[in-house]
């Protein structure tokens, strides 16, 4: 029997007036903004729409794209189209939260709120940078941001599918990084535009303040089974606090995650949400995979008339 893994995107993933189309036509969409903008004490619909300033604002960015997220997976879900298992790419993992009913959907957009804040807070804009390693063995990766560690704090921070892995850290610290894959024979080399070194080591004190923030919620029981961004294993429910603490500041795993999926039996991916970044990873993952992306009504209305 197939079975389908919805997957939600990341921090990125935002653009200006996402999902209006949807907001426009479909109630319960119109709805699950209406409850973000409650929890959160602003129109958060308006800000999306007119402010793109603040919508690359990581305090900012990270409750509309998990607001964009479940509204879209809501309407899926409406419409007989509910996945077997979940999993985000680093703040996706929230909407996954969500999607597996383990926390309520208004606290989760008051926690991501928290979570850009404390996130920003940690490595301002300019305060570290990152880039991405093509088609280079993970080892040889994982080897030199060691030895480049002794100029401050690399390591690599996605491995976001076996030829692209992200590497992130303090600006000098990436550059001797970068200079030594070079020496190595690496070629393709680039440069990511983000506002910050995210999951690495610079995010620490994100993670503790966040971590006091975590333990304020009950978490429920899954309902569905979650794949962690940190173990890239079905996450356990005593494990949940512990390992978004950690997530914020340690490599997100997803390659590994999309073969945990896989051995689930996973055969069809649906990421839902802005962008199509994932669907992307997941064609060079498996060639075989079946894979869509749902995030306007072009697409909804393509993915429910199949």
């Amino acid at each position: 029997m197939t079975k389908t893994a919805f997957l939600f995107s990341g921090q990125g993933a935002q653009q200006l007036g996402m999902a209006r189309d949807l907001y426009d036509q479909h109630e319960s969409v119109k709805t699950t903004f209406d409850e973000a903008s409650k929890a959160l004490g602003y129109d958060l619909r308006a800000l999306i729409d007119h402010d793109e300033e603040k919508l690359n604002e990581t305090k900012y960015t990270q409750p509309a794209i998990l607001t964009t997220s479940v509204a879209i997976m809501r309407l899926l879900n409406e419409n007989g189209i509910k996945p077997d298992v979940v999993a985000g790419l680093s703040l996706g993992e929230y909407s996954a939260l969500v999607a597996s009913e383990i926390i309520d959907f208004q606290e989760a957009v008051k926690l991501v709120a928290k979570r850009g804040q404390y996130m920003t807070e940690a490595a301002p804009t300019g305060s570290g940078k990152m880039v991405a390693v093509m088609n280079t063995e993970p080892a040889l990766i994982e080897e030199i941001c060691q030895k480049a560690s002794e100029r401050g704090i690399v390591s690599p921070a996605n491995y976001n599918m076996p030829a692209q892995i992200v590497i992130g850290g303090e600006v000098l610290a990436v550059d001797y990084a970068v200079e030594l894959l070079k020496e190595a024979g690496v070629r393709k080399l680039i440069e990511l535009k983000v506002s910050g070194p995210f999951h690495t080591a610079i995010l620490k004190p994100a993670s503790e303040k966040l971590a006091l923030e975590l333990d304020k919620i009950n978490f429920k029981s899954f309902e569905l089974p979650l794949i962690s961004n940190t173990s890239a294993k079905v996450m356990q429910e005593d494990e949940v606090k512990a390992l978004l603490t950690h997530q914020v500041m340690e490599p997100v795993r997803f390659y590994e995650s999309v073969e945990t999926m896989q051995k689930l039996g996973v055969t069809r991916f649906i990421e839902v949400g802005p962008g199509k970044v994932l669907s992307g990873f997941i064609k060079k993952i498996d060639k075989n995979a079946e894979f869509t992306n749902v995030c306007d009504i072009a697409t909804f209305e393509a993915l429910i008339s199949q």
